[in-house]
């Protein structure tokens, strides 16, 4: 794959092959004002100008262009260009008669390839896109890196990304100046987290928990604390998985992988901030020395849960995680967790679920979704519901008796480890795409990371 930065240039009236765009609405004015040959090609390949519609139309000696069909011409999301850079052979192109914009960003991600495994990879080579808006494009750039950091920490079978890996690949983030990196495991761990060490507990040696911490910023900045979830594999523990829940639990870390995503945004955009990113790592497996259905787990933050289930064990490592985080006193929390199956029964894929304990905090969150065509659903801290994992034993359980309200109890649950005083959100996403649609191949994805980089660029940005 090349470098994403290559696939984004300024233009400067070299030779490129026009993409030119039409909506549905204007199709007919277009059609009629093209020669012949033009209907002809497009009337052979059924083009109408409608979306993600691409034709191959001939020009006036050996040369071609392209006209693709979008939604909108005045107004470009970010997929607008994606199939054009899936579909089209390698070289460069302009959008004829305006820049890009937003386009730019499904054009770098449209060209993912996740062929690590593959005897023989992609032999497509780069489609390059000439943009009127140079200053647009480092910002672009960064953006889709992160969302190809996310798609491939998701993708890696468990087999190559356990805690360890994960660690790794924090550690490649922590290699730029000034970042400070902390990894907490063993004894210390057991001592300090225990709730993260219950649940990694009957991993192999080498797949040891951790909680893996990265600073980074100014000190006179203010400090916000992003924490994932970062579930390297999910077997359900002993309350197991049947096989069919089990087969896409390496993409249980998918928060953590979120989670990284954006503190990597953070701290190649040097944005004015002092960031606090906690990723708690293990593999909730079966052995001899696994943490028990009615096991009682004294969390660091004092408070002891009941265990009413092992396969709820997400919310057990964000709680140990969220509780060091408050100790920094941080002005915001997000939190990223693939985090419950109710989240995905209630919005299915493509919405990450929003709870936020603060009303400026979730409508800043929604409206930067909306802005950057990454759009979230914000559902209830339902106060109420605190009462379905009530225990007769212990502070807290971590599972409701009734499969009802599962996304909401998990959210009650992680509030518990917050002060109500810190804006905190809390992202249930699903990092997952069952489908392939322009620009978003089937596989691991960035969902609503975008719309949180998004809302602390409109923060704390310049």
């Amino acid at each position: 794959m090349s470098d994403l930065s290559d696939l984004l240039r300024p233009d400067k009236g070299e030779s490129a092959t026009a993409l030119h765009l039409v909506d549905k609405d204007g199709f007919d004015d277009w059609l009629k004002a093209q020669p012949e040959r033009v209907r002809g090609a497009a009337a052979a390949q059924s083009f109408k100008g409608e979306g993600f519609q691409l034709a191959i139309l001939p020009g006036d000696k050996a040369g071609w262009s392209a006209v693709l069909g979008v939604a909108n011409v005045d107004e470009l999301s970010p997929w607008c260009l994606a199939k054009a850079a899936e579909a089209l052979p390698e070289g460069s192109y302009r959008v004829e008669g305006r820049g890009p914009g937003p386009a730019m960003l499904g054009w770098l991600l449209a060209q993912y390839r996740f062929d690590r495994y593959k005897s023989e990879g992609s032999k497509k080579g780069p489609r390059i896109l000439l943009t009127d808006d140079p200053a647009r494009i480092e910002e672009t750039v960064r953006l889709a890196e992160a969302t190809h950091l996310v798609r491939d920490l998701v993708n890696l079978p468990a087999q190559d990304l356990g805690p360890a890996e994960l660690q790794a690949a924090v550690e490649t983030v922590a290699s730029d100046a000034g970042v400070k990196l902390t990894v907490t495991s063993g004894s210390k761990l057991a001592a300090d987290y225990p709730m993260i060490d219950a649940v990694g507990r009957a991993a192999t040696p080498d797949r040891a928990p951790r909680l893996i911490e990265l600073e980074w910023g100014d000190q006179r900045h203010p400090r916000i604390a992003i924490v994932g979830k970062g579930v390297c594999f999910d077997s359900g523990g002993l309350d197991i998985k049947p096989a069919s829940g089990m087969r896409l639990m390496k993409k249980d870390m998918g928060g953590g992988a979120h989670a990284l995503g954006l503190a990597q945004l953070i701290i190649r955009s040097r944005l004015p901030v002092r960031l606090h990113l906690l990723i708690p790592a293990v593999e909730n497996a079966i052995s001899g020395n696994a943490f028990r259905p009615g096991d009682i787990l004294k969390s660091r933050k004092g408070l002891t849960v009941e265990i009413g289930n092992t396969d709820a064990e997400g919310r057990l490592i964000l709680g140990d995680a969220l509780a060091r985080a408050i100790e920094g006193a941080p002005e915001l929390i997000l939190d990223f967790a693939t985090l419950t199956g109710a989240a995905r029964v209630a919005l299915g894929p493509d919405l990450p679920a929003l709870f936020a304990n603060d009303e400026a905090l979730a409508a800043d969150l929604l409206a930067a979704g909306e802005a950057v065509s990454d759009p979230l659903w914000r559902m209830p801290l339902w106060k109420a519901y605190n009462e379905m994992f009530a225990s007769d034993v212990a502070d807290i359980g971590n599972a409701a008796d009734a499969p009802l309200a599962g996304a909401v109890t998990a959210a009650l649950f992680l509030q518990k480890f917050v002060p109500d005083e810190i804006p905190w959100a809390h992202l249930d996403t699903f990092a997952w795409r069952a489908a392939a649609r322009p620009g978003r191949p089937k596989g691991g994805d960035a969902l609503g990371l975008r719309a949180a980089w998004q809302m602390l660029k409109g923060r704390y940005g310049a």
